[in-house]
């Protein structure tokens, strides 16, 4: 059997720009792109806090150390400056791969800067 599983998640990052005129894709900071494993031109599902969109893309690599998250083309319309979102990347994975598996997920400040790393979701109290 192969699952698909969350591979990676920049959680809660602050939309920088929105380019409807750029080619579409999600311009993402480098630094943020090496740091959660999630790869240039790789398909990425963007979960927009601020009106419930939800959709999918690929990213781009921004200016490395720049905070950039920017949505372009088509995307432009589905998130603006401003709007917090969840950007997520998932994988196919076979059962032998599922052994000690754990995402990369990663929390972050208003300045999409790094506060927190994680390898699981912190169960929530009942």
């Amino acid at each position: 059997m192969r699952l698909t599983m969350l591979k990676a998640k920049l959680h809660k990052v602050t939309v920088t720009h929105a380019e409807l005129e750029y080619e579409g894709s999600c311009a993402i900071d480098g630094a943020l792109l090496d740091a959660s494993g999630i790869r240039e031109f790789e398909q990425v599902h963007i979960y927009n806090l601020a009106n419930g969109e939800r959709f999918t893309t690929y990213a781009i690599r921004a200016e490395e150390g720049s905070g950039v998250i920017s949505m372009n083309g088509a995307a432009a319309r589905k998130a603006a400056p401003g709007d917090r979102v969840i950007i997520c990347a998932y994988a196919v994975l076979d059962e032998a791969e599922l052994e000690g598996f754990e995402p990369v997920l990663l929390y972050f400040d208003g300045a999409n800067r790094i506060v927190r790393r994680a390898g699981s979701i912190p169960k929530q109290a009942a």
